[in-house]
């Protein structure tokens, strides 16, 4: 195992290239190098390589799997995958559900659950004990399963302090600088629980399991709308953490009131609540508030096309200045959005004609296939790289080195 000990320069190069060689291992996905491979990837030498797979392989981070020959000669190589038995817990707090997934360290999703739950205008502890009780539930189906946690990642509709586990502002939940204790949710797994925005874990799913490009801004729509703003492969939150907060732009100065304080925004036009509620859908439960409007939808209904399509519109008015702002390139849409894409896209799309004609060609406004998927596998993401990353100052945290 590795010698904490080691004098500073050589337990700083180690300490690399665990790291070189663990992304190099996550990077190749369904190729499963072997460890010649790797020596060769990295330039390393089939020593070092040997040496660094070795403490891997005992600290549960990374598998062996199968055994085939890299060329006629030489002995069978064994192929090397990020371990399918450690795995995070990814939690979510939205205005109208709570959800957990387990997702082992390749970024499977192997347990889903999510629940109803009115969270608005409750206390912090009442919702943290309720997501506490899902979070044990996804923690004995990964024991199930033989899959060990190694920490959580929580996400929420609003601005946070991840440093101090702290609800900055959070408008569609009514908290306002709410401490939290998210480790509670998962006593005893060594890398705690990080706390993060929820369209920035989305944003992050989407560039790391859905396939998401380079460069993009995601947009989430649930009963708030929220974005994230992807650059160089990297989630760009801005110097107080609130950037890509696309549902409070103004579309309409003339606009209803807001839940931030404001009046006018994308959110009152194009929220989950605005559309149902401009479709005269009536008050009931989530899920079937969501079928009534497909149904209507697909009978043309009239009074919930131009829901719709007013929602469509409005959110293209948002991207065109997002567009002109950021040079944004290319679009995902998540949660509703993408649910709504078919009778959506239209409208949005002669809307960013009108108003910023060419900027973004069409074909880079996609809709994500995650689903509602995406943000618990970004919250979980989060913490999943942060072991890629330092996966020795991991060994160290779970006293493994």
């Amino acid at each position: 195992m590795i010698d904490a000990t080691a004098p500073g320069r050589v337990g700083d190069v180690r300490r690399r290239n665990l790291s070189l060689v663990l992304d190099s291992i996550a990077r190749t996905g369904d190729a499963k190098p072997s460890r010649a491979q790797l020596a060769a990837g990295t330039g390393l030498t089939k020593a070092a390589v040997s040496s660094l797979v070795a403490d891997l392989v005992e600290s549960g981070l990374v598998s062996e799997v199968g055994l085939y020959r890299d060329g006629e000669r030489g002995r069978p190589g064994q192929g090397l995958e990020l371990s399918s038995r450690r795995g995070v817990i990814g939690m979510e707090i939205n205005v109208d559900y709570l959800a957990v997934g387990v997702v082992d360290l390749a970024g499977n999703l192997r347990f889903h659950s999510s629940v109803e739950s009115p969270n608005r205008g409750l206390e912090p502890a009442t919702v943290m004990e309720r997501l506490g009780a899902l979070a044990a539930e996804a923690k004995a189906a990964a024991a199930t399963e033989g899959i060990a946690i190694l920490g959580g990642g929580l996400a929420v509709p609003g601005l946070v302090d991840e440093q101090r586990s702290v609800v900055l502002s959070a408008p569609n939940l009514h908290w306002e600088n709410e401490p939290l204790n998210p480790g509670a949710l998962l006593e005893g797994a060594p890398l705690g629980v990080r706390l993060s925005n929820e369209a920035n874990s989305a944003a992050l799913g989407e560039l790391w399991y859905g396939g998401g490009p380079a460069d993009f801004l995601y947009v989430s729509g649930e009963v708030g709308v929220g974005g994230g703003v992807i650059i160089a492969s990297e989630l760009y939150t801005g110097p107080g953490g609130s950037a890509g907060e696309l549902g409070h732009i103004v579309v309409n100065p003339d606009g209803p009131s807001c839940s931030c304080g404001g009046a006018g925004c994308l959110e009152t036009f194009a929220g989950q609540e605005a559309i149902f509620e401009a479709a005269g859908i009536p008050p009931g439960a989530l899920e079937e508030r969501a079928e009534l409007l497909l149904a209507a939808l697909r009978r043309r209904d009239p009074q919930a096309t131009k829901a719709v399509d007013d929602a469509g519109r409005y959110l293209g008015v948002a991207l065109a200045s997002s567009a002109r702002l950021m040079d944004i390139e290319a679009v995902v849409l998540g949660g509703h959005f993408a649910t709504l894409g078919e009778w959506l896209r239209p409208a949005l799309l002669g809307s960013l004609e009108r108003h910023a004609p060419g900027l973004l060609d069409p074909r880079n406004l996609t809709l994500s296939g995650l689903e509602h998927s995406g943000t618990l596998l970004g919250a979980a993401g989060q913490v999943i790289r942060s072991v890629i990353e330092s996966p020795f100052e991991f060994l160290l945290a779970a006293k493994l080195a």
